[in-house]
């Protein structure tokens, strides 16, 4: 199939397409008695948006540097794959098999139950036409879903709020946790920044970083509604006698960021608690939190050493998401939680000469959540079709992901804020 018959499917024709593979031998019987089903579910998902707007809460996770898609799920029945990475390839037997096909690195062990569960969906092949290898160029463009040539202002997620705005109740837009760069929040969304997550985890507060102001002028707009901010970071503040999250959360300043992110999802869905007399008594909730949370995970620029260096930075995410999970679930959010990755870029399939990989175009992405349709989408690597400059052809446009959070998760006109029609991709259930 061309790429243009691929990208100009309707969602019914779409739904067929992207059907997603077998989950393995010992799951193939469950998923073709399930999948008419399921996939009638995800049809339907498209079709009707799921009613409850910013009650439905994103959790995006950047993987800063551009992740090396072929390490991370692994096409090890390709047998041009180890010719490419003779010497960072990871080995069959260490890899872990999802199907016929395709495996994971075997530091992603601790999603392995959120697979089986069907709570995981791994979308392939994800770029844009005429990638840009620029880091700061290419991120530009994921944050503002812009085509490559064109050049936005505007985040695509301020573009969404501007034009549906967040309700009232709401204590903030978005929470961007662990870095200075609003990414697809700038320029115009209400946005709370914690640059240093493990100062909030041992103060069990937010703080406004106003010196942000002179360090990255893309973040004047926070100076402009200080008041509202502060007001906001107040409202997220744990409280007295508020019940602590049960949940064991990894090391590190990922897992810092994770942690904070569900104490503030504790501490907006908690009844407010204050003395009356000699005891406590709780208020009605004040409100949801926040409609996103922005999370960063930094290293993924591995041109040197990868194979130590993906092997850490792996375990982290798989390990931070296992506890999201698990936090989310005793918060009673995970249901109307979706969990997605993005980057830059992937890396290219060849192994340079430092046991490292340099900029490439597509890769791989997670999605995962309560009523996330879990398994393969997209376009699996064909190593011996590589382009021109020795990548691979891009199978699936970024912006059908932001397209599935923006139409069937919020209920919001997709087309208008990113400026073209891009199908969903039917990754949810009803």
């Amino acid at each position: 199939m061309n790429r243009r018959s691929f990208l100009s499917m309707g969602a019914t024709a779409g739904a067929t397409l992207w059907l997603p593979r077998a989950f393995g031998a010992e799951a193939a019987e469950a998923a073709e008695a399930t999948s008419a089903a399921e996939m009638a579910q995800a049809a339907a998902a498209l079709s009707s948006p799921t009613n409850r707007g910013y009650g439905n809460l994103l959790i995006l996770v950047e993987l800063k540097g551009g992740n090396d898609g072929l390490n991370t799920v692994i096409p090890f029945a390709d047998p041009t794959y180890y010719q490419l990475r003779k010497n960072i390839g990871i080995k069959r037997e260490h890899a872990i098999q999802l199907d016929e096909r395709t495996a994971l690195h075997p530091s992603l062990q601790p999603l392995m139950p959120l697979w089986q569960s069907r709570q995981l969906a791994i979308v392939q092949g994800v770029s844009y036409v005429q990638p840009n290898l620029s880091h700061f160029r290419s991120i530009e463009i994921w944050d503002t879903a812009s085509r490559s040539d064109q050049y936005l202002r505007e985040g695509w997620l301020t573009r969404a709020f501007a034009q549906t705005p967040v309700p009232a109740g709401f204590a903030a837009d978005g929470l961007v946790i662990g870095s200075a760069e609003m990414g697809p929040l700038a320029n115009g969304a209400r946005a709370i920044a914690l640059v240093n997550p493990a100062q909030f985890v041992k103060a069990a507060r937010l703080a406004t970083p106003v010196s942000l102001h002179e360090r990255n002028p893309e973040l004047a707009h926070i100076l402009d509604v200080e008041n509202d901010i502060v007001k906001a970071a107040d409202h997220l503040r744990p409280t007295q006698g508020e019940a602590q999250l049960k949940t064991v959360f990894p090391g590190g300043a990922f897992g810092s960021s994770i942690r904070a992110a569900m104490q503030v999802l504790a501490a907006s869905d908690a009844p407010k608690q204050v003395p009356v007399g000699n005891t406590l008594q709780g208020q009605p909730k004040s409100g949801q939190g926040v409609a996103v949370i922005r999370l960063t995970l930094n290293g993924f620029d591995t041109h040197q050493n990868q194979p130590g260096q993906q092997t850490a930075l792996l375990k982290q995410l798989a390990e931070g998401f296992a506890s999201m999970k698990s936090a989310l679930t005793e918060l009673g959010r995970w249901d109307e939680t979706l969990v997605m990755t993005y980057a830059e870029f992937g890396r290219r399939p060849r192994e340079n000469q430092s046991n490292g990989t340099d900029h490439g175009t597509v890769a791989p992405h997670f999605v995962m959540g309560g009523r996330v349709l879990g398994g393969l989408y997209g376009v699996p690597p064909v190593l011996a079709r590589l382009d021109g400059n020795g990548n691979l052809p891009v199978g699936v446009d970024f912006r059908q992901l932001y397209a599935t959070v923006l139409g069937p998760w919020w209920g919001l006109d997709a087309s208008t804020i990113l400026q073209q029609r891009f199908e969903p991709l039917p990754l949810l259930r009803v």
